[in-house]
């Protein structure tokens, strides 16, 4: 920690070992740390060492005090004409002001920097990655990816493809968010170009492709195209195994432009656990998604020891709302109610955390109501979860949620008509989503079915199978499947209902969905069989019928026995903190029987 060029002298050598030995003690001793450093100022240093003691100073109490008055007075100072010192100085500073709501402040700071940064490679590019970060965190993403585009061409003329190819993909990734698609293809082409030609630290070049892929497997999990995402799926997952037998290389890059990496290998490996949940979930193979939650979940414990990094808190909040989607398709909603809980708990922690998740939670919560009958508090949550969201997929699986929820209410005709306008799956669908289109008609089909138009029910189903079955939606195809069978049974076409039952229930089992069997269960029992001449199956049917039903009754009975079921009266403000024990379930449970 050198102040200069010529040599240190003696007294501030000894005063910066002791105060790095004190920050470094366990636990820490700041106070003792912040003395040595003012000490410094007793000395009547050069300036250059003056500045760079105000810039230890306020990194110091920002960091590990609350003394942010004093803080701000002495990063303020360290910005200086030190090349070594401001451009630092800046970005602590800027850091600071954010962290201090003072947003407005923190802007002109990092632009005066990457203005007058432009002869120092490493500061200028991080400063712009920075800016950009802010300006995404404002949800000014047009600004970002300005700046993430200045960056990329800097780096180019800096000679750094490496740097060039982690602007342009952070581009790419603002550009997939604000569902700018005609300019995402062009830049992820041009991004797996550079990647694949660019010969450097095998490291580097790993968590470039992982990046690239992650991009690429989320782009068509936004899509809903389940199916078509299998071979990138393929390629991050081989990638993130090579990434993991590679040593990282201690020696540094000699390009200044190049000293950054995207994620630590730790952070990579969990990332890619995400999103093939994500994938897994969509597919509906629900033990794929749990055995991989459980290995994220247990790599994020080991980090957080040793990492308090706000990305971790994201993954875990992200794998847990997976997984709560699985336990409640599963027939386990007492441990969805659980969960549900602990990311409420992950989102009083962090005000960040809680602003990006609402909508999530409610819609979260609209889910289990619907799965424990209480249908008023599911309109509640969902109405709460729109209003929280302008994420245009989020909004339409919510706005098909509450669809659901108006149908079985039999009574909300004019709510349901206004939302199935604007979900209409033949005409402006809101979102390119080939899942969320799919599962609009069956959504159509459904309400056909409840209004005893089944010719009507059958092209509309038929629609969903035909899409689901493209991309192997394979809840989308069973609940389809299911539907159907009821429709003809209905109809008294026993044959034709006995094979669309069985295929969804053998599908069903497979996921596994507690409710297409049960509802499959009750069909094959309700005289099907005998009708079809099989008293056997029959008494089988029933019999299965039984189970399922007693599973799903005492896990709702234990689901609304927790005090944390308290949560579906929730629609406003921060979750709350204590729960009150219930007496016991006050929902009806007619309608899982």
């Amino acid at each position: 920690m050198a102040a200069s060029t010529e040599t240190p002298e003696p007294w501030y050598l000894a005063l910066l070992g002791f105060a790095e030995h004190f920050r470094t003690s366990s636990p820490p001793k700041i106070r003792l740390c912040v003395h040595c450093l003012q000490a410094v100022f007793q000395f009547k240093p050069p300036p250059r060492v003056e500045a760079r003691t105000h810039l230890q100073l306020g990194s110091v109490l920002y960091r590990h005090t609350k003394n942010s008055e004093l803080a701000q007075t002495h990063l303020e100072k360290a910005i200086s004409q030190f090349e070594d010192v401001k451009f630092e100085a800046a970005s602590i500073l800027s850091e600071f002001y954010c962290q201090q709501n003072l947003v407005d402040s923190a802007k002109p700071v990092l632009r005066k920097a990457i203005q007058i940064s432009q002869q120092t490679p490493y500061w200028h590019c991080r400063l712009l990655f920075q800016l950009a970060q802010l300006h995404t965190l404002e949800k000014d993403l047009v600004s970002a990816c300005d700046l993430l585009g200045v960056g990329a061409e800097y780096a180019r003329v800096m000679g750094s493809e490496y740097t060039r190819s982690l602007f342009l993909l952070s581009k790419g990734m603002l550009l997939l968010m604000e569902r700018k698609l005609s300019e995402v293809h062009p830049l992820l082409t041009l991004c797996g170009t550079i990647v694949e030609n660019w010969q450097g630290n095998p490291i580097q070049k790993e968590s470039l492709r992982v990046f690239f892929l992650v991009l690429q497997v989320t782009h068509y999990l936004d899509a809903g195209q389940v199916k078509s995402v299998k071979p990138c799926l393929k390629q991050l997952q081989q990638c993130i195994q090579t990434i993991s037998t590679l040593h990282d290389d201690e020696i540094l890059p000699t390009n200044p432009a190049a000293l950054f990496h995207w994620l630590p290998k730790e952070h990579m490996c969990v990332l890619v656990y995400l999103v093939t949940v994500m994938h897994s979930m969509q597919a509906g193979y629900l033990e794929k998604a749990q055995k991989y939650t459980d290995k994220a979940l247990m790599q994020l414990e080991k980090l957080k020891m040793l990492d308090n990094s706000p990305i971790l808190s994201t993954f875990q909040v992200i794998l847990l709302e997976h997984i709560i989607m699985c336990r409640l398709v599963t027939g386990h909603k007492a441990t969805a109610l659980q969960e549900i809980s602990q990311v409420c708990q992950l989102c009083q922690q962090s005000p960040r955390l809680f602003t990006n998740h609402a909508a999530q939670l409610h819609t979260l919560l609209g889910l289990y109501c619907i799965s424990v009958n209480c249908m008023d508090n599911a309109e509640a949550q969902f109405t709460a979860a729109l209003q929280m969201t302008t994420h245009q997929e989020l909004w339409t699986f919510i706005v098909t949620n509450l669809a659901s929820v108006y149908i079985r209410e039999g009574n909300r005709h004019q709510e349901l008509y206004s939302l199935l306008e604007r979900i209409n799956p033949d005409h402006n669908f809101p979102v390119s989503s080939h899942c969320l289109r799919a599962a609009a008609f069956y959504i159509r089909g459904l309400l056909s079915f409840f209004q005893g138009r089944y010719n009507e029910a059958k092209r509309f189903l038929r629609e969903t199978l035909k899409m689901s079955n493209a991309e192997d939606l394979n809840r989308l195809t069973a609940c389809s499947l299911v539907l159907l069978g009821h429709i003809f049974f209905v109809l008294g076409n026993h044959r034709e209902s006995n094979n669309m039952v069985v295929p969804a229930m053998q599908l069903a089992s497979k996921i596994p969905d507690m409710s297409v069997q049960l509802w499959s269960s009750a069909l094959l029992k309700a005289d099907l069989n005998e009708a079809c001449g099989n008293t056997m199956d029959a008494h089988e049917a029933a019999q299965m019928h039984q189970n399922f039903s007693q599973q799903l009754l005492q896990d709702h009975i234990a689901a609304c026995s927790l005090p944390e079921h308290n949560l579906i009266s929730w629609t406003d403000g921060l979750p709350p903190v204590q729960f009150q024990p219930q007496n016991g379930p006050t929902t009806s449970l007619a309608g899982l029987l």
